[in-house]
């Protein structure tokens, strides 16, 4: 039995251990704020964002990259080649501290400092030469999306060089219900907090949030507002009520002055749908001036499906969504022009339709006709589940999906899109705030006996995944989307 002075001894050792990585993660936020704000480097940690992050939040981080990529990747690693990068001429982008944290642990011996190594791997960001013209942005609603990506348009801001959010439309803008609308921007039951200020300009109708002043303009019809009046030009409009869903209509936010490009958080009847990371470089951003983000279920499942049928061969399958209730259903009993939503939300599983399998038609239409589907709300408020039974042309074991689903979520033109998670304990509130649209239950997966069946488990925050896929997907359209490394 171990001696009472080892005993302690050891205590001391491993705490004061932890101290020391403690300081060097308030070493790394100090530098990330530099990197942020001085030079527009946004340091992120295995698609985990690093800016505006406390000393236990960075150590989680760490600790979950090291179970992520089975090898240690210390706080003292990632602070050392984030001063690095501080130190060399890099310009503007968005880098994975983690993966260069990987890379400098396999390739060390290769380069004669870790100065030689970053300017090598980042090469590409060198001189700062990358002009991006910034784009003004109206957020056209303020419901639960509009007030998420309000949030993120203000802490992604960084020196204001991408999306600028100038204003917000809703109907009404009296002292009183700017007043209400700043308190809901505030605090969110939800996602808590909103992590900085909001101030009411009240004689000037506009919130000053985080130093940047957004108009609050009071609207009944699109093509009525005179967005220069405010300073806005060139902007792009984020329509969040879903009110108009076709061509014609989006169309009337063009007769407005100001604005030149509109994108819908919802599903568009004859407009491209696109997920970003899966089919937004099929569209001519330039030619095209309406778009849609499709919705949030087709965000969480398109890039996994994307992924198994390029690997393994979809033949067909089926798709259910364990949705959480939204403001379209009742919260008690009433009338409802939709069957079973008119039953209490909150008392009440209801079987309900998804659009997922039209979509397949939009977003990945080799898998048209291949799918059926169906979904079921729920009594929460936030995060939903879509469980996909699909049978592919390769037989397979777990261990083969999982690895496959695992390098996409490290590797490639998807790591912003898929989050793979191994916990033995993941549920549905572990994945609030959650930035990517499908984090994949790797526990989870089943494959049939004969190996050529397998369930799949997508966990997805409907409200702030979506938000972050939609404001990716801003930045596609505006052009703004700065140099990354993954």
């Amino acid at each position: 039995m171990e001696t009472l002075e080892k005993i302690n001894a050891d205590y001391e050792t491993q705490l004061n251990d932890w101290i020391e990585q403690e300081k060097a993660a308030l070493d790394l936020i100090n530098v990330v704020g530099k990197l942020w704000f001085e030079k527009s480097i946004e340091l992120i940690l295995f698609r985990n964002q690093l800016v505006d992050r406390s000393a236990s939040e960075i150590m989680n981080l760490h600790m979950y990259a090291k179970n992520i990529v089975k090898k240690p990747i210390t706080i003292y690693d990632t602070v050392a080649l984030a001063t690095e990068i501080l130190k060399s001429t890099a310009g503007a982008g968005r880098v994975d501290i983690g993966k260069l944290a990987f890379e400098w642990h396999q390739e060390e011996q290769k380069y004669k400092s870790k100065a030689d190594f970053i300017n090598d791997k980042l090469k590409d960001l060198l001189g700062g030469t990358t002009t991006i013209v910034p784009k003004d942005v109206v957020l056209y609603g303020f419901g639960r999306i509009g007030r998420l990506a309000a949030r993120e348009l203000i802490n992604l801001a960084g020196k204001g060089e991408q999306l600028r959010l100038k204003a917000i439309v809703t109907r009404g803008n009296s002292s009183e219900e700017i007043v209400k609308r700043a308190d809901l921007l505030r605090t969110d039951s939800v996602h808590g907090p909103f992590p900085g200020t909001v101030i009411e300009d009240l004689e000037n109708k506009a919130l000053i949030i985080n130093g940047h002043t957004v108009h609050m303009i009071n609207a009944d019809k699109p093509e009525d507002i005179d967005y220069t009046l405010y300073g806005i030009h060139n902007a792009l409009l984020i329509d969040n009520t879903g009110v108009f869903r076709d061509r014609a209509e989006l169309s009337r936010h063009l007769k407005s002055k100001g604005i030149s490009k509109v994108l819908l958080t919802a599903p568009a009847k004859d407009v491209p749908n696109v997920v970003h990371g899966v089919n937004h470089e099929s569209v001519d951003v330039k030619k095209e001036n309406i778009f849609s983000a499709a919705s949030c279920t087709t965000n969480a499942i398109m890039p996994i499906l994307y992924v198994i049928d390029k690997e393994l061969g979809i033949e067909k399958g089926h798709i259910e969504t364990v949705h959480s209730y939204t403001n379209d259903q009742n919260l008690l009993d009433n009338y409802h022009k939709k069957y079973r939503r008119g039953r209490s939300a909150a008392l009440n599983m209801v079987i309900t339709e998804t659009g997922a399998e039209s979509a397949l038609k939009k977003v990945l239409p080799q898998l048209s006709g291949k799918f059926t589907a169906n979904s079921v709300r729920v009594p929460t408020p936030n995060v939903s589940l879509a469980i996909l039974n699909i049978n592919i042309s390769k037989k397979v074991t777990k261990e083969d999906v999982n690895e496959i689903i695992k390098r996409y979520a490290l590797e490639g033109n998807l790591v912003e899109q898929i989050q793979y998670a191994f916990s033995n304990e993941l549920v549905s509130t572990d994945v609030i705030g959650n930035p990517c649209p499908a984090v994949f239950d790797s526990q989870n997966t089943i494959i049939s006996p004969d190996g050529r069946s397998i369930v799949l488990y997508i966990w997805y925050d409907n409200e702030y995944g979506y938000t972050r896929q939609v404001i990716r997907f801003s930045k596609h359209i505006s052009e703004v989307r700065r140099p990354v490394y993954y």
